[in-house]
């Protein structure tokens, strides 16, 4: 019982932090949107290195990071897993001027969203269809040209840690950009969702690894490579979860 109040006291502590240190970033940096795109991208790496501090201040997590090799250090596709909404944020920290394939809806919001079209984030209509898609691969080349990483998340949404990609299954958005953009994906695997649970109040102490893997190479016929990047970042992210003890992450 004393754990569970700890945790929740913890917890609070965290979301009151969260919410109050976003506020501040955002109103603290709407200036930059009157300078260079720069000021606003190192704005957002400030913004995303306060969280992953006060995240291990007040609530315990910490962050590991591995596969640091395969990181792309310039015109990439990075497919990642998506299990928080800490892997909406941690890119600013460790790429060099993401380009985020994110919702349109997202522009909407006032200051952030600016801050999103300052930065050049690819936004998507997924109520488009098609048109969404080439849109999107518009969006990519002239993100390509300028040497940026593209960061997508293939299954378009947040799942839960342990979920079946029936729940979730990976969308044509990732096959698109690959074929049409001629440039390795990256895939990463996380176990976020253990610690920073979607649609869940309480946080939980413990070590988030975000973990690169080996690139896939551009060229592969689209089946064969829908099937590569769903193995690889579905037995890493398997692994990285199965490092958990299960007694723990049962009592999340």
């Amino acid at each position: 019982m004393v754990h569970y109040i700890l945790r929740t006291v913890r917890s609070n502590l965290f979301n009151l932090l969260f919410y109050t240190w976003s506020v501040v970033m955002v109103i603290a940096f709407s200036p930059a949107l009157l300078l260079p795109y720069q000021a606003t991208v190192w704005g957002q790496r400030q913004w995303a290195r306060g969280v992953n501090y006060l995240m291990r201040l007040s609530v315990g997590i910490n962050v590991e990071y591995r596969g640091l090799e395969h990181r792309p250090r310039g015109a990439a596709i990075v497919a990642a897993k998506h299990q928080s909404a800490w892997d909406t944020l941690i890119w600013h920290v460790i790429l060099d001027d993401p380009a985020m394939v994110m919702k349109q809806e997202l522009l909407s919001i006032p200051i952030y969203g600016w801050m999103c079209r300052k930065t050049r984030m690819i936004a998507v209509n997924r109520k488009a269809g098609t048109k969404a898609l080439r849109a999107m691969l518009d969006d990519g080349r002239s993100a390509v040209a300028l040497g940026r990483p593209i960061v997508i998340f293939p299954q378009g949404t947040r799942t839960a840690s342990g979920a079946s990609i029936k729940d979730a299954p990976y969308q044509p958005g990732v096959s698109a950009l690959y074929r049409g953009l001629n440039v390795p994906v990256v895939p990463v695997a996380l176990n976020s969702g253990l610690f920073w649970p979607r649609r869940r109040f309480m946080r939980r102490p413990g070590t988030i690894v975000l973990q690169f893997l080996q690139p896939i190479p551009p060229g592969l016929r689209r089946k064969e490579f829908d099937a590569v990047l769903q193995e690889r970042l579905e037995t890493a992210t398997e692994a990285l979860e199965a490092e958990v003890p299960e007694e723990e992450a049962a009592n999340l």
